[in-house]
């Protein structure tokens, strides 16, 4: 899935327990009739995808929801749902961040020609 908005809040990293887990969250705002903010959190090494992103910067996000199980010390059962990211692009112009190589790392031969040989097995 994926999610379309601008950024509105970036927190820092946090980490969590003896392990050493990291979680980074960042809210996006829905540019819709009834915009939603959402929060998206970036966990493990996909929390240094939002260094480069700001607040106010028009952004996809690639996304999977989450969701958990937690049963009380009384026995009451509660579910838990987040939104994962998992990937990062700016829309204002720049070049897509995760894994995704940029479009522009090469460019293009323009001196091709149809005598040449090709060598490549496809």
């Amino acid at each position: 899935m994926e999610v379309q908005g601008t950024i509105k809040k970036i927190d820092e990293t946090k980490t969590y327990g003896n392990n050493g887990f990291r979680k980074r969250e960042v809210v996006v705002t829905t540019q819709e009739q009834y915009p939603q903010h959402l929060l998206i959190e970036f966990v493990q090494d996909k929390c240094d995808l939002l260094n480069n992103f700001q607040v106010g910067q028009p952004v996809k996000i690639g996304v999977n929801l989450r969701g958990r199980e937690w049963v009380s010390p009384q026995g009451e059962t509660k579910y838990f749902n987040s939104i994962q990211g998992w990937r990062i692009e700016d829309l204002g112009g720049s070049a897509p961040q995760g894994n995704v190589p940029p479009v522009d790392q090469f460019e293009p031969a323009n001196d091709f020609n149809d005598d040449d040989n090709d060598d490549l097995p496809f």
